[in-house]
């Protein structure tokens, strides 16, 4: 059966879900700060949280390897752990960049994505949680699953609609490059999250198979 060693690999989903809010959390309060030593001092909370995800990511990638059986793939397992790093990943990606553009504002549209990326992260905890047993829990996953799927094409409406204010108001061409790189980082974490949604629903398909 599926997480046959669920004590185990559980808690490192659980664990990387848990990463990622506190990751999203923190990048939801540097979005509030204006000041370079703010933001530093945000984007190392947010670093820690990585590198610790990383070092998740190996351990998990370890037991992988133990050949035990499962009724879903091993590659959608590896699949999943690593999907979950790429969405730490994202996160410092945006905080890094904030501090090499240093941006003379953070624009409320910038907020409203970083809480996007918030709540999907949110969703993604909950999600994690509940795969430690699938059939008591499949349609509350499946709502998780939908729930990051609303988020990602909201994030895709707030990113266009921010773009086009930023070209209309914008008069810095140097400043208007900045404020959409740093969009166009934070609508690619909502991107991320989506794809672990996917891969969740790949293994709720395999285990009703």
């Amino acid at each position: 059966m599926f997480f046959l060693k669920r004590k185990k690999l559980i808690p490192i989903f659980s664990q990387q879900a848990a990463f990622l809010c506190q990751t999203s959390a923190a990048l939801v309060e540097m979005m509030k700060y204006e000041s370079e030593e703010d933001w530093k001092r945000a984007e190392r909370e947010i670093k820690a949280c990585e590198v610790q995800g990383d070092a998740l990511l190996t351990e998990f990638l370890g037991q992988l390897t133990d050949g035990w059986m499962v009724r879903t793939s091993k590659a959608d397992l590896q699949s999943l752990a690593i999907e979950m790093d790429d969405c730490l990943d994202v996160v410092k990606d945006v905080a890094k960049a904030i501090l090499i553009y240093l941006p003379h504002k953070i624009d409320p549209q910038l907020r409203e994505l970083s809480q996007l990326v918030k709540y999907q992260a949110d969703a993604l905890r909950e999600m994690m949680n509940y795969l430690a047993d699938i059939p008591k829990h499949y349609s509350a996953i499946s709502l998780q699953c939908e729930r990051v799927t609303e988020l990602e094409h909201a994030a895709d409406d707030a990113y266009e609609d921010y773009v086009g204010y930023i070209f209309q108001h914008e008069e810095d061409v140097r400043e208007l490059i900045k404020y959409k790189n740093i969009a166009e980082v934070l609508e690619t974490s909502t991107d991320n999250a989506k794809v672990v949604s996917d891969t969740v629903r790949r293994i709720l398909l395999r285990y009703n198979e």
